[in-house]
């Protein structure tokens, strides 16, 4: 299955998995998901993410 919102570019962020490109790491997000943080704050400390990257968040750490 292909993420199109995930990339990886061994020029940002040691080419570990990161959200459109961003210098967010998937792993940041699906950690704070983890730790019980919600939707809106997260959008609100990375405002360069979308709403549908923290969905796609909360989906990779189910699976």
């Amino acid at each position: 299955m292909a993420f199109p919102r995930i990339s990886h570019d061994p020029a940002v962020m040691g080419g570990k998995p990161c959200l459109r490109g961003r210098r967010i790491t998937v792993g940041t997000i699906v950690g704070l998901i983890a730790s019980g943080n919600d939707r809106e704050r997260i959008l609100q400390a990375y405002p360069l993410l979308e709403p549908g990257d923290t969905d796609l968040a909360t989906l990779i750490r189910r699976h």
